[in-house]
């Protein structure tokens, strides 16, 4: 090889090594002026200036942390879906244990928000059976009380917290469990017009209830003792049997539209009032 021909490939090898390092430095530049909008909760331009980084950086050095970002943005804008996917995208580039379950963990709460309660326990139940994980075991059950919080399984969500010594979810919990009415009694009580109504504290509805079945069984009962057979067939069956059923099922939908109250009611305290990490 010639002096000369040293003296090019020497320069080649530079110009790469500055050309590389140029390009390192815009890459950087431009993950921190994305960063910048998110970071200002502009999110539609943060994730605008992410897949333009995406886009030109080949190396993929800022994949994993782009597409976290990204998934953050889509999450607090409520694109659940898209949040979704690029947080498993950012899964699929981590580089440690410990980046994969920040991603995993991020998936388990776009699943508790979304109600798909079933994948988010199975997450976090592979979370859970990794020894990876074992020094994160009160963090993974954590999660698993706010999956049941959002299934309205509250009692099981008492339960979990626990587990943690998390006392105050666990009380919370605990508490609007026993402040839940059961739609099935309240529906097996109107056997007796009224019961299911005064189970539910509706008690109005549950008189006039009452007074409309002694009404319209009266009457029927009447009608057969005095030879109107026809009058009491069709008072009983149009009238005294719309009445009672219609108690039934009113007692039913009280019941539910009470623990709706309650469950919405400490949902909304959780959002706003509660300083503890949420999904």
């Amino acid at each position: 090889m010639t002096f000369a021909t040293k003296i090019f490939f020497t320069f080649l090898l530079i110009s790469v090594g500055t050309l590389s390092a140029i390009a390192q430095d815009l890459y950087k530049e431009q993950f921190n002026y994305a960063k910048k909008f998110y970071e200002k909760e502009n999110y539609f331009d943060a994730v605008t200036e992410f897949k333009r980084l995406l886009f030109f950086d080949e190396s993929g050095k800022y994949s994993y942390y782009a597409n976290l970002f990204m998934g953050f943005s889509y999450k607090y804008g409520g694109k659940f879906s898209d949040a979704l996917l690029h947080f498993s995208i950012a899964d699929m580039q981590a580089r440690t244990a410990e980046e994969n379950y920040n991603c995993r963990i991020e998936i388990i709460k776009i699943n508790i928000l979304r109600r798909t309660t079933y994948k988010a326990l199975a997450l976090i139940d592979s979370l859970a059976n990794n020894p990876k994980y074992k020094n994160k075991s009160d963090k993974i059950i954590y999660w698993r009380g706010w999956a049941y919080i959002f299934s309205d399984e509250w009692e099981r969500a008492a339960t979990t917290f626990s587990e943690i010594q998390e006392h105050h979810l666990a009380v919370l919990c605990d508490s609007i469990d026993n402040d839940l009415y059961n739609p099935e009694l309240a529906k097996y009580l109107s056997v007796v017009p009224g019961a299911g109504q005064f189970y539910t504290g509706e008690y109005v509805s549950g008189l006039i209830s009452i007074g409309w079945n002694v009404l319209w069984g009266y009457l029927t009962i009447n009608a057969f003792v005095e030879d109107r057979v026809l009058d009491g067939v069709l008072i009983g069956s149009l009238l005294w049997w719309r009445f009672y059923s219609g108690n039934i099922q009113n007692a039913e939908k009280f019941a539910i539209e009470k623990n709706l109250e309650i469950t919405n009611s400490t949902l909304h305290y959780l959002q706003n009032d509660y300083n503890g990490k949420k999904p």
